[in-house]
């Protein structure tokens, strides 16, 4: 069996393991080893759905701090890389047919306001007496460009959204908030870090050895051998196999997945402008079926659900130079302990994605009949129980959990690194650690805590 040494050993090349090995070498922790068994950027980190966010619900601040601190470098890279990875801050709109909604959106955007998001302009009409509204920079960032505007003027509405129904009633645009391509990003941090020194072993984890208690070697498994890494960190940052990876460290972790699928179809009518932001309706929705239809559906067990009202949610954004748009709407996700693989959806799911969408984007329905043949791919959300991160020390010391990033490593995974790598090497620690750490779901009042949670976060 080949030996090496390495001071730390990260398992698994998805956005949250190889930002923690270029966080890790940048803080000179010394040699470091990225093991991946299949492609780098192959699994959940390659389903992604591509933007970032500093809008977060409470009940603290902790997920805005590190999300904010996430974007302030990807900023940075932005500039250092030549925007290699495509960030452009189009904001997020969440947009709604109802009048009582609009008092949610303040009461969120005032949060966002508190948690250091930025603050909350209200444009009720197009008078000079307001604040006037800015529109996002087609490519790029502005770094003056924070908060969130909330547009109650139907007309002001239509200038600026235009593609949205005609009986929207307000948009809450979080300004902080866009688009990146994910697969660049990561193999630009890849470069970056293997350029610095860490090593890309292609190989699977078996299991790891210790020694008065610590993490002293591991196995793996490479198509020639077996061989042993000897470390003292190790960094379990295995994405949706993140609970049976700690299981061979002799670790069980609190998370589970959930499937997450999107769609991809072709906006040949140019429906949605290409420099449109992510939009959210927050509006439940009924599909809108003719007469007949609605009596085939209603009258079938199997099919009687696509009559009866979805949650709100259904959100959908352009992508790329091209004509394509991408299309979600979780209303559906059934968790478990392990992912299995191809993943299964609805087969209505594409059509009543499609469906959905149209009542908030009501050019949208001219794809419905034909529709055309849509992309369809997903992957699992590894998630906690309060949808936030594991980051830090687990029971065996000398190993580190960096994942459960649910749907928001992208642009979590950046700060997330940063925090491991300071946990890995002692150093000193953001005010928010504590609320990622493992160990807090061995602390019976946190469990109470978290069961009164209000919001994931999640969209």
């Amino acid at each position: 069996m080949q030996h090496s040494e390495y001071d730390a050993v990260v398992i698994g090349a998805g956005i949250a393991g190889i930002s923690a090995c270029h966080a890790l070498v940048r803080a000179g922790a010394g040699r470091v080893a990225l093991i991946e068994s299949a492609s780098p950027m192959g699994l959940t980190s390659d389903k992604s759905t591509e933007c970032y966010r500093n809008f977060w619900p409470g009940p603290d601040n902790a997920m805005a701090s590190l999300v904010s601190d996430s974007i302030n470098r990807l900023q940075e890279l932005t500039e250092l890389s030549g925007n290699r990875f495509q960030l452009h801050q189009r904001g997020y709109v969440f947009a709604t047919a109802q009048q009582s909604e609009v008092a949610v959106m303040a009461r969120q955007a005032l949060q966002n306001e508190q948690y250091g998001g930025g603050p909350l302009r209200h444009h009720p009409n197009q008078s000079t007496a307001c604040v006037s509204y800015r529109t996002s920079p087609a490519d790029g960032f502005d770094a003056t460009l924070d908060g969130t505007d909330l547009i109650t003027d139907k007309k002001l509405i239509a200038k600026h959204f235009p593609y949205l129904a005609a009986d929207t009633e307000a948009v809450l645009h979080a300004r902080r908030c866009g688009v990146l391509s994910a697969q660049q990003l990561g193999m630009y941090l890849l470069e970056e870090a293997r350029r610095l020194g860490v090593e890309l072993i292609t190989g699977e984890y078996l299991g790891s050895q210790t020694a008065a208690g610590s993490i002293n070697a591991l196995e793996i498994r490479t198509a020639e051998r077996d061989i042993e890494l000897q470390t003292k960190a190790l960094v379990l940052a295995c994405g949706p196999h993140l609970k049976s990876t700690a299981a061979l460290a002799g670790t069980d972790l609190p998370v589970v997945v959930e499937p997450h699928v999107k769609i991809s179809l072709a906006d040949k009518l140019g429906v949605i402008a290409r420099d449109a932001p992510l939009i959210i309706w927050n509006d439940p929705v009924e599909l809108q079926w003719t007469a007949e239809e609605r009596d085939i559906l209603a009258a079938s067990e199997q099919t009687r659900y696509l009559t009866q009202p979805f949650p709100a949610g259904v959100h959908g954004r352009p992508v790329g130079a091209g004509d394509q748009v991408f299309l979600y709407w979780t209303y559906d996700c059934e968790v478990r302990d392990e992912p299995m693989f191809p993943i299964e959806s609805d087969p209505y799911y594409p059509e009543v994605l499609l469906r959905g969408m149209a009542r908030m984007v009501p050019g949208l329905s001219a794809y419905l009949d034909p529709m055309p043949r849509p992309y369809v791919d997903g992957g699992f959300y590894t998630k906690t129980a309060d949808n936030r991160p594991l980051i830090g020390p687990l029971a065996t010391p000398g190993t580190f959990a960096c994942g459960a990033y649910s749907g928001y490593g992208i642009m979590a995974s950046y700060a997330g690194g940063e925090l491991l790598a300071s946990h890995v090497l002692g150093r000193s620690l953001p005010g928010y650690a504590e609320a990622f750490a493992p160990e807090r779901f061995n602390d019976p009042a946190y469990q109470r805590k978290i069961s009164g949670f209000n919001a994931s976060g999640q969209i």
